[in-house]
């Protein structure tokens, strides 16, 4: 009973979606292919993981590259070892901590690695296993929220054998592998304890505490040659093992101090029972997976429920199970709530996934918030994207901002509202890295010459958090607070070129720059340029939170209408400087892959051609998430892309997420029903439904005809009943 008290703890948090079933419970993770996205531009992982954990065992088959953001790729023939943190389709490496890997015949060798048979390799929520074929081991992952549990069974009469590797991590540059440890200390605590503590540097300057232990002693130790520049060891460890008999080991992981891991190990995983951690795993996958049931195709509940699982693999608790975590200052505190939550890849995320984290599972949302808010105060500002606790300052704008407000307009409030807008004002008042406010407010934008990178998408973006710190301000009361930031709201204004009818650089004289081509992709961190991982096209339509603005700018409906057309028409290509890998799944210019574009096609909606936004995003659906390896156009990027095609596959999309409503599109799956607090369901109809009915002719809510372009969060979460009743196309 000791074993499982970590997992019964958390079972009145989801007493309220406990729904009456007839018969066995469904197996939702049997619907997830978690090998969707591990291969091209996905960067996802098929290890085993915890929702929400710290931790994430997976196979390690390639390092030192942009495609090897989480460690792997499918298409590899070898697995270099087992590491017990990755990130989830990211477009920037960092993590593979602690690396195990087992194997048999001589202790040193030029590598460690083992070729592997696709056949024998097994993923499901919570579990991953494949044989390691020159070696003739068996390998088994399962994980609790922050301890990876490994078991081996080696078939080979060598001797059973086991690299430590603690100087391993997922870096951008073989070069860096060497140097990325900045500080290293390992103790054997006995024959079957490893403990210490590592500084590692990649994405972030951070602090990972580690225990390993095993169920049987080892026999032998023996530290590898390091090169030169590396702090932390290697070692290969001997255990007496017979042919078929098993080796178990488990790591606990803490950003705190090893006497952290160790109370997570005990309190998480006291005993050597697999099955069981493996079985809480799957339970606790099945009661978010449940929270959404749909009637489709094989096809399709394999690409809903892997988008669900990818949702819910972060942001990730980085907090102890007392409570305590190593905040950015790296000072050691405790969490608000019952949880500090990290990995928060704020640029991409604030779009769809916080919102969807709203209906899904709101019982984690105050303390998102809460997190923000402390970041706030020990760094002196919200946080941009987050890993381990600390601030990478990759991408850019304040977005956890409109992810705090649309939580608070949407009625939550487990936290201090007044202490969330202060943090709010601050960062949007005082200087920080990225944050330039005093340009800012002088020009009304940033300008190309004094803002030297990304000056059009820092403007667009920031001007976006404006426009949320207003509505903020203004439901608290704080009038002129609530006029000073809504002022800023339409600074977009400033950045748009009457005469090429785009999103343009100018710089402090109010030039526009020269020379200038719309279609020229650029990554200004890397270039120099005026965008951020995008070009003209893609970036003039971030304007989320006043569309008829720029439809007015563009010209009106008609003209609007035309160039947003031409944007889906244009040749898919790819030219510019900088970092321009993530500008993938081209649909003409528009980007699916990459975030900015993730609202485009729902524009249509507010120039009353609602059908062609239905046009285009059966078009994304059947070409730009496919149920293979290579099946997704971009990286994930945090459960971003899944969140896309969750909220698009149910026929509604917060085109502007700070609680402005769902803006429709069409249902791409016959029946979905969300399962809701308090017993409650939200359910969708698209009768009718299939390849040549799919426009909507009209809308009914709870049995009356719904005739609005949104629908609102309420309407979804006190539940009913919304039916899209699909045909051909009307209009043309």
């Amino acid at each position: 009973m000791k074993m499982n008290f970590w997992f019964l703890s958390l079972l009145p948090l989801f007493l309220g979606w406990i729904k009456p079933v007839s018969g066995a419970p469904t197996d939702y993770t049997q619907y997830v292919n978690t090998f969707i996205g591990c291969a091209e531009n996905g960067h996802t992982f098929p290890g085993a993981c915890y929702p929400f954990g710290l931790v994430q065992p997976s196979p390690d088959s390639g390092n030192y590259t942009w495609a090897y953001c989480s460690g792997y790729m499918y298409h590899d023939t070898k697995i270099c070892g087992f590491s017990q943190t990755h990130l989830n389709g990211t477009g920037c490496p960092d993590l593979g901590d602690v690396q195990l890997q087992p194997f048999t015949g001589p202790i040193e060798r030029e590598n460690y690695h083992s070729a592997y048979a696709k056949e024998t390799q097994k993923a499901k929520p919570g579990y991953y296993a494949v044989t390691l074929a020159d070696f003739g081991v068996d390998v088994e992952l399962t994980a609790s929220p922050r301890v990876a549990f490994h078991r081996y069974t080696y078939k080979n009469p060598n001797p059973a054998r086991l690299l430590v590797d603690l100087q391993y991590g997922i870096v951008a540059r073989k070069d860096a592998l060497k140097h990325h440890i900045l500080a290293s200390d390992a103790n054997f605590e006995d024959q079957y304890t490893i403990s210490g503590h590592n500084q590692a540097h990649a994405w972030v300057t951070r602090h990972y505490y580690y225990v390993i232990k095993f169920d049987r002693p080892y026999t032998a130790k023996k530290q590898l040659p390091s090169q030169a520049g590396e702090k932390a060891p290697r070692y290969v460890l001997d255990f007496d093992l017979k042919p078929s008999e098993r080796l178990q080991v488990k790591v606990a992981l803490s950003t705190v101090s090893v006497d952290g891991a160790k109370k997570n190990l005990e309190k998480e995983v006291p005993g050597w029972n697999f099955a069981a951690v493996q079985g809480a795993a799957r339970t606790e996958w099945n009661i978010l997976l449940s929270r959404a049931e749909i009637e489709g195709t094989q096809d399709q509940k394999e690409n809903f429920y892997t988008a669900m699982y990818h949702l819910f693999i972060q942001p990730n608790n980085i907090a102890d199970v007392d409570g305590q975590y190593r905040g950015a200052d790296d000072k050691v505190l405790t969490a608000f709530g019952s949880a500090y939550y990290s990995t928060l890849s704020l640029w991409d995320t604030y779009r769809a996934a916080h919102p969807l984290y709203t209906i899904l599972v709101p019982e984690r949302v105050n303390d998102f918030v809460g997190t923000m808010i402390a970041h706030q105060k020990a760094q002196g500002y919200m946080p941009i994207w987050t890993l381990w606790g600390k601030e990478n300052h990759c991408m850019i704008a304040n977005h956890s901002i409109p992810v705090v407000v649309d939580a608070y307009l949407k009625g939550f409030r487990g936290f201090d509202a007044e202490a969330a807008f202060q943090s709010i004002k601050t960062s949007l008042t005082v200087n920080h890295r990225k944050s330039d406010w005093g340009v800012y407010m002088k020009y009304g934008y940033l300008p190309f010459d004094i803002i030297k990178r990304e000056s059009v998408s820092r403007t667009l973006e920031c001007v976006y958090d404006d426009y949320c710190a207003a509505q903020f301000a203004k439901v608290l009361g704080k009038t002129e607070d609530a006029a000073y930031f809504a002022k800023r709201a339409d600074y977009y204004k400033n950045v748009f070129d009457s005469e090429t009818k785009f999103m343009r650089g100018r710089d402090s004289n109010g030039n526009w720059r020269t020379s200038f081509d719309p279609i020229k992709l650029n990554h200004g961190g890397d270039s120099g340029y005026d965008y951020t991982e995008g070009n003209a096209w893609q970036y003039t339509w971030h304007v989320q939170h006043d569309p008829e603005g720029l439809i007015k700018l563009i010209g009106g409906k008609e003209a609007f209408a035309e160039k947003l057309g031409t944007l889906f028409k244009l040749p898919s290509k790819v030219e510019g400087s900088g970092f321009v890998l993530d500008v993938t799944g081209l649909i003409g210019q528009y980007a699916h892959g990459n975030e900015p574009s993730h609202h485009v096609a729902y524009f249509f909606n507010y120039v009353e051609q609602p059908w062609k936004t239905q046009e285009i995003i059966r078009e994304i659906f059947d070409t730009q998430y496919k149920n293979f390896p290579g099946g997704l156009c971009g990286n994930d990027d945090c459960g971003q892309m899944s969140a896309w095609y969750i909220f698009s596959a149910m026929g509604f999309y917060p085109f502007n997420p700070c609680n402005d409503g769902y803006v429709f599109g069409a249902p791409q799956i016959e029946k979905i029903t969300l399962h809701l607090r308090d017993g409650k369901t939200f359910t969708i109809e698209a009768k009718n439904l299939s390849k040549e009915n799919k426009y909507v002719q009209s809308i009914a809510l709870n049995g009356r005809p719904y005739d609005k372009v949104k629908i609102s969060h309420n309407d979804v979460i006190k539940g009913g009943k919304l039916v899209f009743q699909m045909g051909p196309q009307l209009r043309k």
